[in-house]
């Protein structure tokens, strides 16, 4: 079950806090969110009273992404990551960002830090100078590429995932000799599932891209279970997955009372019967007819 005490993998959202204002997420959508109310940071100290040091010390990996900031706005991110080195020398971390927060030297602290084998920095950049702002709107290029060359030169594990729309798709093979010259050790490509639930005019499929038939799942895999993993969002609330962390603010009645079951039991029980909407739509075993073309797109490379 979905206990704490057992987990092995623990993904923190610290802020909802995000300069940029990409169409596509959860953060832009009123349904989901809204800042005047919905504002939240975990502070160090907060952390300190969910999360005790016994969950640290039996944790792989913690890692930070937000369903609706950017974790390098938190004020603390930096304390937090030590705290839970401290406690845990072992312990993997990671962290996802569009990377144009904080400056250099912070990116350079960071670097120092992240000292570990397995250790990474995700940079989502979509495209090059030229493009990677339609997407990832309020992103400053040359401030990202100033924190990005720091982390790295600092002994950082970067990894480059890119999002492939109709305006980016001619760079991909660009953008990847790019992070291979700057040093990144990893560059991903994918193209985005939310062309289904969150269209928008200006942002296309790449050309001839074929949307995916969402199919009724078998079963559910939980990819949580699996992994033993526990996600902690930004207003203090431990929920079993990131998934089920977008409707934070915005629970349906069924959602609220399966999470409202000890240890989470509610959730696990309607996959008998009828899945929770969320569970269906991303963990559900037969989700998606694939097609050759998305295959095409999608790339993982290590690049060191």
């Amino acid at each position: 079950m979905f206990d704490i005490n057992t987990i092995k993998v623990l993904h923190i959202e610290p802020t909802t806090v995000c300069q940029a204002s990409c169409p596509q997420c959860a953060r832009e959508d009123p349904v989901y969110y809204n800042d005047t109310k919905h504002r939240n940071e975990l502070s160090l100290n907060d952390l300190k009273k969910i999360i005790s040091t016994e969950v640290i010390k039996n944790l792989d990996k913690m890692f930070m992404c937000g369903n609706f900031g950017d974790p390098a706005a938190a004020r603390e991110c930096l304390e937090i990551y030590k705290w839970f080195r401290s406690i845990n020398p072992n312990i993997t971390l990671g962290l996802n960002t569009n990377g144009a927060l904080k400056n250099p030297a912070w990116w350079h602290r960071l670097g120092k830090l992240f000292c570990n084998p397995r250790d990474y920095v995700v940079f989502s950049i979509d495209g090059l100078e030229d493009t990677n702002h339609i997407y990832r709107k309020n992103v400053n290029w040359n401030k990202l590429m100033n924190n990005v060359t720091a982390f790295i030169k600092a002994g950082g594990s970067a990894h480059w995932d890119m999002l492939i729309f109709e305006h980016n798709e001619h760079q991909v093979n660009l953008a990847k000799n790019l992070a291979k010259d700057m040093g990144f050790s990893w560059f991903r490509c994918k193209v985005s599932k939310r062309f289904f639930s969150k269209p928008i005019d200006f942002l296309q499929p790449p050309k001839n891209y074929q949307l995916l038939n969402v199919e009724e799942p078998d079963s559910i895999q939980c990819y949580a279970l699996d992994e033993k993993s526990m996600f902690l969002a930004a207003n203090g609330e431990l929920l079993p997955c990131c998934w089920i962390g977008s409707s934070v603010f915005n629970r349906t009645t069924e959602l609220d009372r399966a999470l409202n079951t000890e240890l989470f039991s509610g959730v696990s029980e309607s996959w008998k019967n009828t899945p929770l909407q969320v569970c269906s739509k991303t963990c559900g075993t037969k989700k998606y007819s694939k097609t050759n073309f998305e295959e095409q797109w999608k790339q993982e490379v290590q690049l060191r």
